[in-house]
């Protein structure tokens, strides 16, 4: 069996592998086999009979946790297993003269597990130490608390922008989420709204409300930047500050009217614009940054390139979560606050509401990754830019033939295969597979005549 999530072969025993322990103790478990090479055979080690007592030993004094060590034998060789696993195979004893099995079982820990006063996690198949924001929002977790719930000593109502509020206020009574709060003081409203404890604001009330929030938190600015062919290529930046409710209105004015070309058309005497980007997947993007990001960690980064825009928030999906999902925010207060008031939806229908205002806009569907430790979400301008042609699986020909059609309007067999340096019968092949396989040409004229243009 080759190694996995909560699988771990090493040939020998070094005290390093404590940390691997500890990684599993606080994620979902796991196995660690002592006595494997890579590929999990049997190679033995050696005083096994010391490390019996050595490693439960280590364990229980190093991390304060307990488990049990067992020994098995194949093949005349002796391997140690050690098992943190809520749910690790229990081996049927054989009989002494073919083989001994000893068993060790560690669930995983609710409480945070530490090391010589490190945290380890098991991510995959990778251990990691816990440090900085990830180690922050970790101990949250396991104290039963989320950042933003938790209390912030120092921010009293005198750092609460009524503007903001007032605003929110507004927005809310659309969607009649809110409960009724009129005649209400804003002390009572954040009480109803659960921003308050005792009397005292919240961290999510500083970032929702908070008249300068970076006062408190370095990191809760946007930064824009223009750049042109690459990331090095940077041509100008803002950066925009604020709280929540602030920064959805300053940034989104900010791209209208700096970062983002205007399509212009007339109908009659009426004069249209249209934004590069669909602004409500604009506006998503940029929600979806704000409630989900984690706050300890870096600030929210915007690039606005020639052929395509993307935000990028600090904080990957909870772990076990996929692209869709259903809601589980990173920060719920913050989020509760943002769905009464009728910016977000609760149902996680964040990211596929960006997807479906890009279709409908006639835009190639938008890239949601992981990155950095963050969440990226990038739209594209067109169908036909060489990252996007890539994604759908043209090869360098075929991209290098849409792109050519792009600029000229139509390319023949002949002039696919001179820019190719290709056969007739490989042209004829790649442009087949771009008429049926991919649906981006249409084949047009007949005979000697025939060229290939987009639908």
């Amino acid at each position: 069996m080759p190694e996995q999530q909560n699988i771990e072969y090493k040939s020998s025993w070094h005290d390093d592998y404590l940390k691997w322990i500890c990684g599993f103790a606080n994620a979902q478990g796991g196995k660690i086999y002592i006595g494997k090479n890579d590929a999990g055979a049997v190679v033995g080690v050696e005083d096994y009979k010391r490390l019996m007592d050595d490693i439960p030993n280590k364990i229980k004094n190093l991390m304060g946790i307990t488990a049990e060590v067992n020994l098995l034998q194949e093949d005349d060789k002796h391997f140690i297993e050690n098992a943190d696993s809520a749910s690790a195979d229990r081996a049927s004893p054989k009989s002494a003269e073919r083989k001994a099995f000893i068993e060790i079982i560690v669930h995983p820990y609710s409480v945070p597990i530490s090391l010589r006063g490190r945290y380890y996690y098991r991510s995959g198949s990778v251990k990691q130490e816990l440090t900085g924001a990830a180690l922050n929002e970790f101990l949250l977790k396991r104290s039963g608390q989320t950042w933003d719930d938790v209390i912030e000593p120092r921010a009293t109502f005198a750092d609460i922008d009524e503007k903001s509020v007032k605003a929110y206020l507004i927005m809310s009574k659309e969607k009649g989420r809110l409960p009724e709060v009129e005649g209400l003081s804003t002390e009572e409203i954040f009480d109803k709204l659960r921003l308050t404890e005792n009397g005292l604001l919240k961290r999510g009330a500083v970032v929702l409300f908070g008249k300068d929030p970076g006062r408190f938190y370095p990191n809760t600015m946007v930064k824009i930047g223009r750049f042109a062919k690459d990331d090095a290529d940077l041509r100008y930046q803002d950066v925009e500050e604020g709280n929540i409710i602030v920064l959805l209105r300053n940034v989104l004015e900010r791209l209208d009217q700096k970062y983002l070309i205007k399509n212009i058309t007339f109908e009659g005497m009426y004069r249209i614009e249209k934004s590069e980007y669909p602004i409500p997947a604009q506006r998503e993007m940029l929600l979806n940054a704000m409630v989900h990001r984690n706050y300890m960690g870096s600030f929210i980064q915007i690039r606005v390139y020639n052929d395509k825009i993307n935000i990028w928030n600090e904080g990957m999906l909870p772990e076990g979560i996929s692209l869709s999902h259903s809601s589980r925010p990173r920060n719920p207060l913050i989020a509760d606050v943002c769905f009464k008031g009728g910016l977000i939806d609760t149902w996680g229908r964040g990211t596929i509401r960006i997807i479906e205002t890009c279709k409908e806009a006639g835009l190639p569907e938008p890239e949601l990754t992981e990155r950095d430790g963050g969440f990226l979400v990038t739209l594209f301008k067109n169908r036909f830019s060489a990252e996007q042609l890539q994604q759908l699986g043209l090869n360098e020909r075929q991209i290098k033939a849409v792109l050519y059609v792009k600029e000229k309007g139509k390319i023949t067999n002949k002039e696919y295969q001179e820019i190719n340096q290709i056969s007739n019968r490989t042209a004829s092949y790649e442009l087949k597979e771009l008429v049926k396989k991919f649906d981006l040409l249409k084949i047009s004229g007949a005979s000697v005549g025939t060229y290939y243009e987009f639908p």
